[in-house]
């Protein structure tokens, strides 16, 4: 079999280490003229709207999938009466929509922080009215990484809030004292077998995701973590992996956003699950059965921005790996990630900690 990847960037990368693992071939398609995935598959170097190469890639292959969420939808439409085309378009056009992807959670009964549509100065200032300060605005497409957003502390903040993002279509979303962050991370295949993996606690700094650890012991969240992806991957047909990211607040989470696509924040399953989530996405897309997701212990994930320390590539035992991806550093740039795995939580917090302070993490000082 041979699956086409829409993106050959280090998720482009992971899923075709993991095709290869399984005997699946891949081709990608992006526009950078030094892919990281070339190392795993052909790389057709053209632009991700090239109905030329689109087309080729749809009759190379049985199957296209895409590594990230800003696809153009159109692009997939055009070959996706050729070649069948995973995850569902449908999806990923929900999920490049901010507004649309709040109503998707209304639609399921997903609880999500109170929202309005902005589209002038004047709704801005109503937003802030109905929904009280702090107020955070965001683009309604194309943000990520705490890209697009404005956070609203005070009135003299809307103006200014305005004059950033106000040229673009935007939501206004209350903004809530929440415990933490967590995301569940499901598969399911066309036949609709699905698997959730276990919950992800994750740390952010500066909008970026530094860690994540699972699984979270959490059995209530957990359970309703695993209602609300249930929901999700049934009532979009879903066939790949899909993540949910999601507030803590007591007992309740508040649903935040939904990416149609391997993640981050599952970077941990890599070597802290039975089976990666990029195995079970290759593995779901083909017409396999979601391989288990159960923790092989307590597992965590440290992202490493904009330079991977010489300490970092000393690192080496059965405990700890470090996942370079090759890139060329700078500011802000997702180079690589450091998985680790221990036998308690205890001591998997112990060693993401000890490597921050070795690496001279600047979230720890």
């Amino acid at each position: 079999m041979r699956i086409g990847i829409i993106g050959a960037g280090q998720l482009g990368q992971m899923l075709g280490i993991a095709a290869r693992d399984l005997d699946i071939e891949c081709r990608f398609l992006d526009p950078a003229p030094a892919s990281l995935a070339a190392d795993v598959g052909v790389v057709i170097t053209r632009p991700f709207d090239d109905a030329d190469a689109l087309a080729a890639l749809a009759d190379d292959c049985d199957i296209v999938t895409y590594e990230f969420e800003n696809v153009p939808v159109e692009a997939l439409l055009r070959i996706s009466d050729r070649v069948a085309v995973y995850p569902p378009p449908d999806a990923l056009r929900l999920s490049q929509d901010r507004l649309a992807e709040k109503k998707l959670f209304d639609s399921l009964r997903i609880p999500s922080v109170q929202y309005c549509v902005v589209d002038s100065l004047a709704n801005l200032e109503g937003a802030a009215s109905s929904l009280g300060l702090p107020l955070i605005v965001k683009t309604r497409r194309l943000g990520y990484d705490g890209k697009g957003q404005f956070l609203i502390q005070k009135k003299n903040d809307i103006d200014k809030a305005w004059q950033q993002l106000g040229a673009r279509a935007l939501i206004a979303e209350q903004w809530i004292p929440f415990d933490y962050e967590v995301s569940v991370i499901g598969v399911r295949n066309a036949d609709g077998y699905l698997a959730i993996y276990p919950l992800t606690h994750n740390e952010h700094v500066a909008g970026i995701l530094h860690r994540s650890r699972a699984p979270v012991d959490a059995p209530q969240l957990t359970k309703l973590a695993d209602h609300y992806m249930t929901q999700m991957l049934n009532h979009l047909n879903y066939v790949g992996v899909l993540t949910l990211e999601l507030f803590v607040t007591g007992e309740c989470l508040l649903a935040n956003e939904f990416a149609p696509r391997v993640h981050n924040s599952g970077h941990w399953t890599i070597e802290g699950s039975v089976t990666s989530q990029f195995a079970n996405h290759m593995l779901a897309i083909s017409g396999q059965q979601p391989a288990p997701t159960d923790c092989r212990g307590h597992a965590g994930m440290l992202n490493l921005i904009g330079t991977i320390p010489d300490a970092a590539r000393r690192l080496g035992n059965r405990q700890c790996r470090l996942h370079d991806y090759g890139k060329e550093a700078r500011p802000g740039r997702k180079l690589g990630h450091i998985t680790v795995l221990a036998d308690t939580a205890a001591q998997r917090d112990r060693l993401l900690d000890d490597i921050a302070r070795t690496l001279v993490d600047p979230a720890t000082r």
